[in-house]
Formats: C-alpha cells, structure tokens, sequence
C-alpha cells in the first residue's frame, strides 16, 4: 500500500483531454497523460484491501493493488513486470477497454473508485519509453506448429502466449494487416494505429510470423492447414452484424456502422477500400444502437462535419447511479456519456424506428419513429415495451448507421469446411476453460466462442486457450493461468 491515507486525501482526476473544438479537427488522440506529481497521487488512491474484488471483476484477473504500489514508489520496471504477466497487451486496454475492474473496486462502494485504466496505461507507456518492453524469443523451441487464424485482440494474445511456450505460431489475417478489429474498427482517435505497429514489431522480433491477405477457407482450404498444423486456434470474431428488417431498409443511404468506421480508419491510415464512399458531411445522421459502436460512429461523423448526430436507443435511459439491480461488485449498466458525446450528439432513449423514409428517387431522407413506454420487474429491468400513443414522427436523416451490435461469426468457408459444432447463437461451440472443439488439434477463442464482447475477454480467452492448447501439445504447460494468478493472489 503506497500511501495509507491516499484514498482520504485525493479524489479521482482524470488526465487532461484536448479541447473539444481542436481534438474534433483531426483523428488523432487526445487524452493527455498525468503529471508525476498526479500519477502518484492517483496511484496512492488504492487501498490494497485485505480482498481485492478488482481482481475478479479484470478478465484477466490484473494484479491491480500491487501494480499500483509500484507505481506509487516509482518502481517502474516492477510495475510493468507485474502487468505483464497478466496482460499481453495493456497498451489497448488501458486505451479501450470499459473497466470492469473499476466497476469491482472496494473503494467504489462509497468514493469514486481508482484510475485502474489510466494507471495500467502510463505504465505501459513509460515501460516502452524506457526500454523495458523488447522481444524475449524462447531459446527451445518445442517443434510444434500452430495456425493462428484471426489477428484481433484474442489471436494476438494466443500467438504471444504459444510463442512464449515455445512452438512456431503463424498468424492469418484476410486483411493487409494484423490487427483485426483494433485496427480497421476502432477509430484512431481512440487507438492510434502506430500503438499497434509497436506491439506487432516485438511479436515479429519474438518469431511470430503473420500471413495478410489470406483467407482460410477461400485462399487456403481447412483442410490443408488441419494438415500442415499441429493445432489450429480460430479467432476470427463475431463479424455478422445485427440487421434492422423495417420498410425501407433498401434505400441509399443505410449502411452498417462497421462499415462506415472501417472505411474512415482506412482513409486515416492511407489504405485502399472498396464500395460505396460513405461519409456524412454536411448531412443529418441517425445512428440506431446506444454501445460503444455507436459511440465511435458520433465521434466520427462529427470529425466528417455532420450537420446534425443523433443517436438512438429503444431501451430506457440507465441510472446514473446503482440500483437494486446491479450492486457493487458487479459491472453496472449506468448511463455513459462518452467523449464522443461530449463533442456533440443527441440522444434518444425509449425510441423505436419503425421504418425508413425515401425521397423518390431512392435516397434515404427520414426516419419514422415513435416513443415507447417499458415495464418493469421489482427491480428495475426491463420487461417488454409498447408505443405510446400519438408520439409517432419524422426525424430527418440522409445517413442511417446500425450499430446493434453482431450476432456470430462467418459461417461460410472456414467454419462449414471445418465442420466444427455451433452453439445455438451460431458461434462456434467450445467450453469455456476447455476451448477445444469437437474437431481434433482445433480450439477457438475470443468473440467466435463467446459472441460479441469485450477487448478484454479477447485477450483473456487467447491466453486461456493457448494454455489448453500448450497442454494438448505437450501433455502439461508452464503458461501463467488466470485460475493459479487468482489462488496465488488470495494466499498472500
């Protein structure tokens, strides 16, 4: 514990952000960094509680109250070693990921809870800055070959741990260039793209070796690399996304919102994209869906000059503060304003669009609308919905984005070919902790088990999986285990 009165004397401070006027000009990102007189005091805020609940509420179960003490005593190569032994990559999860971990922390029962995520990425940074972080190849390698397929967050973190356990890893990407959803979804003024090359160059010194502009199943048939591969980890993500089946849905105009920010991180990075230039200037938007996607797509139409942004949600607006439904420790659903919506945006909530309007000529031009009225159990949660009466209505709208969310991975090529088990959401099947499919020497991770989630329950289950995989290769493994982190935790 750094300081024993740390969490009496200051109150959480966030790190500086740029301006909204100026940061809206360009792509670029704009949280600032702590002052070392900050990062101490901020670091001081932990209480190391006689039970960390931060650790169960990471994924990736975080070694958070000993972290903090390093920081707090400038022991800076300490507090990335801690880190890393955890977290293959909190270089993206102290940028983008909706800390559960704070959501968990003792402190939070009746004071804002400590900057876990700020703090986990000024020691990532000032690692790099100081040279901690370098490649660390195995002297042994174990002969074994493993495929990779996917480059996102979840085959990331199995390549490094199978790597790091000494077999030669081959990475598959469809794309230009690894990275998957953390480079062409992401906007880069959450996730510049030089963050990730920086973490690809140390993979690539390690030994791992990355294949773009390959699609397993198309460029390359399952069969063969169940052939020239010890065990194959999918990874390829829950990439379907949800449609919306109203009138209208045909009109020019309508697109998916992956589909507008994949297109605008390839315009910001320099890189070729096919179909339709979707862009939103001097337009009004509507974007359909109240998460993080929706989110990146305000703050990028309004980086294009948007006219006007408004955001819809059918659900009703969440409680600033927790309720009988979500008490502490659990991740609550609370109502966020991002610093997208800080930059500009109405939001709708309780709002259905019932249908899609055209000019004539095929554009779209507005949307139909009306409010609705939910009911709700005991506790607060929603039941059902329905209109209310007389509240239908045009909104004007030239762009529509649909950020619902997705519903489960490609199913043609690999998967079909494969002939791996689906679960009844279509993702493909593997117990949690087991991770193996009913298909030999095959495994998957990451959204393509679970369905749609977090960055970090990607990371997390690419470290899980390569410990089974490492098992089934080798009989046993020396790769670090969340379970063993956690006992080892709670024996100290």
């Amino acid at each position: 514990m750094g300081k024993e009165t740390g969490f009496k004397d200051f109150g959480r401070e966030l790190p500086p952000k740029v301006p909204v006027q100026e940061r809206v000009q360009n792509y670029n990102e704009f949280v600032g960094n702590y002052t070392d007189g900050k990062l101490h005091e901020q670091s001081s805020r932990c209480m190391n509680c006689g039970i960390p609940f931060c650790h169960s509420g990471c994924p990736l179960g975080n070694i958070i109250p000993e972290f903090n003490d390093a920081v707090y005593k400038k022991n800076w190569e300490e507090a990335y070693q801690i880190l890393s032994t955890t977290n293959n990559f909190p270089e993206f999860t102290g940028r983008i990921c909706p800390a559960p971990c704070e959501s968990a922390c003792v402190l939070g029962i009746n004071k804002p809870a400590v900057v876990i995520e700020e703090i986990e990425k000024h020691i990532i940074e000032i690692a790099f800055a100081k040279g901690y972080v370098k490649p660390n190849a195995p002297l042994i390698r174990s002969g074994k070959k493993v495929a990779i397929v996917g480059s996102g967050p979840a085959g990331l973190a199995a390549a490094a741990q199978l790597n790091k356990a000494g077999h030669d890893i081959t990475v598959f990407e469809r794309d230009e260039q690894p990275g998957g959803l953390l480079r062409f979804g992401i906007p880069d003024f959450k996730l510049e793209k030089n963050i990730i090359d920086r973490r690809l160059e140390v993979m690539k010194q390690d030994g791992i070796r990355f294949q773009c502009n390959t699609e397993v199943g198309k460029d390359i048939e399952a069969e063969e690399m169940i052939r020239n591969f010890n065990a194959v980890v999918l990874c390829g993500g829950s990439t379907i996304p949800r449609n919306l089946h109203i009138p209208g849905r045909d009109l020019n105009g309508i697109h998916y919102a992956m589909d507008f920010l994949t297109q605008q991180n390839r315009r910001v990075g320099n890189a070729s994209f096919t179909g339709e230039n979707i862009v939103t200037t001097d337009l009004d938007v509507v974007i359909i869906g109240g998460g993080d996607t929706g989110s990146d797509c305000v703050g990028t139409a309004n980086r294009q000059r948007a006219r006007s942004v408004k955001q819809f949600e059918v659900n009703f607006q969440p409680s600033e503060v927790r309720t009988m439904a979500m008490p502490w420790p659990s991740f609550p659903k609370l109502l966020k304003t991002s610093s997208s919506h800080e930059e500009g945006c109405e939001r709708f909530w309780g709002i259905l669009t019932k249908e899609f309007l055209g000019d004539g000529n095929g554009n779209l031009r507005a949307v139909l609308v009306a409010d609705v009225e939910w009911e709700k159990d005991v506790l607060g949660r929603r039941i059902n919905f329905q209109e209310i009466e007389g509240s239908t209505r045009e909104i004007p709208c030239q762009r529509a984005f649909l950020a619902m969310g997705f519903s489960n991975p490609q199913q043609t090529g690999l998967v079909e070919q494969l002939g791996v088990n689906l679960d009844e959401r279509k993702n493909v099947k593997a117990k949690e902790g087991v991770y193996r499919t009913n298909v030999s020497k095959v495994f998957t991770a990451g959204d393509m088990r679970r369905g749609q989630s977090l960055v970090v329950w990607a990371i997390s289950e690419g470290r899980e999986a390569a410990r089974k995989v490492d098992e089934f290769l080798m009989g046993h493994s020396e790769l670090e285990s969340k379970d063993a982190i956690n006992e080892y935790q709670m024996d100290l």
